[in-house]
Parts: C-alpha cells; structure tokens; sequence
C-alpha cells in the first residue's frame, strides 16, 4: 500500500511539473521568464487619435499582468513588447439606397516586435488589427468611442499573447 502511495505521488508530481509555469488561461510562460517590459507604442497612424498609444501600451502590459505570473519592469525585461500604433480609420462599410453609409467601421491596426532573451526563435515582428462596427448614423463619441476602442484592444491585445506566450 505504502508503494502505491509513493507511485500514486510521483504521478501526480510529474503532472504539474514540465517546461515552464502553466496557468489555466492556457499561457505557459517559459522556464527561466519572470519579467516582461512593454515599450511605449508610439502613434504613427495617418489619423491621430489623441491618447491611443497611452491606452493600447496600458492595455497590453495589463493583459499579461493579468494572465501570467511574469512581474512588469521598464528596463531589462526577459521578454520585450514594442511598437507603433499603425492604422486608425474610420470607413463605411454597406451603403443604404441613397448612398449614405448603413455601417461604420473603425480600424486600429498596430505593429508589435517581440523579443526573448532566452529564445531569440522565439522573436516575432507582425502586424495586429481589430474592428468595430457601429451604425452609419451614428457619430463615434465619448462613450461610444472609448467602448468600441477597448473591445478593439481587448482582441487586438489576447491576439497579441497568443502569438508571443501561448503561441497560438
């Protein structure tokens, strides 16, 4: 009985232990990674949106925070994030009978580098984008904008993870 004790532990040692710190949002962050530094992303789409790059850089370094064990650092971090904000735009999507926009759609396109020290493979240079659709009558404002932005970073964001830490 002792024996099987014994065996019955090892097994379930060995479950919980592998390569790197699993939490159940599905990120397994690598051995030897305990910080994570975010840049600031500068704004360099062709339409400005004052505040947005303070907003998306908040975003990201809260998102890991919030789904890894990884400690945020502003210099010297084991992984990198930064970037630039690329595209912000605001374009009609269908059109009613009198050529009028029926939908809106606003764009935020943004440009991430990643870098890992201990796994310089593991580096990544893409382009994120996410939308947001609202009625062609309606004017994107205050409340309104600020919703649809965060619903935007929100993808653009869990994106952004999954292709760096989840590698998905």
């Amino acid at each position: 009985m002792k024996k099987l004790k014994i065996l019955v532990f090892l097994f379930s040692l060995s479950l919980f232990s592998g390569c790197g710190y699993y939490k159940f949002t599905g990120i397994t962050v690598p051995a030897g990674t305990r910080t994570y530094q975010v840049n600031y992303f500068q704004n360099d789409a062709p339409l400005i949106e004052p505040g947005l790059e303070r907003t998306f850089t908040n975003a990201l370094a809260d998102i890991i925070q919030n789904q890894t064990s990884l400690q945020l650092v502003t210099s010297g971090g084991d992984i990198t994030y930064e970037g630039e904000i690329t595209e912000y735009r605001i374009s009609p999507t269908t059109a009613t009978a009198d050529n009028t926009a029926a939908q809106n759609r606003l764009t935020i396109g943004v440009r991430v580098r990643f870098y890992d020290k201990n796994n310089p493979d593991g580096d990544l240079n893409q382009q994120f984008s996410f939308f947001y659709d609202y009625p062609g009558t309606a004017q994107l404002v205050g409340a309104q904008k600020d919703a649809a932005i965060e619903e935007i970073f929100e993808r653009i964001t869990q994106d952004i993870l999954n292709a760096t830490l989840a590698k998905w």
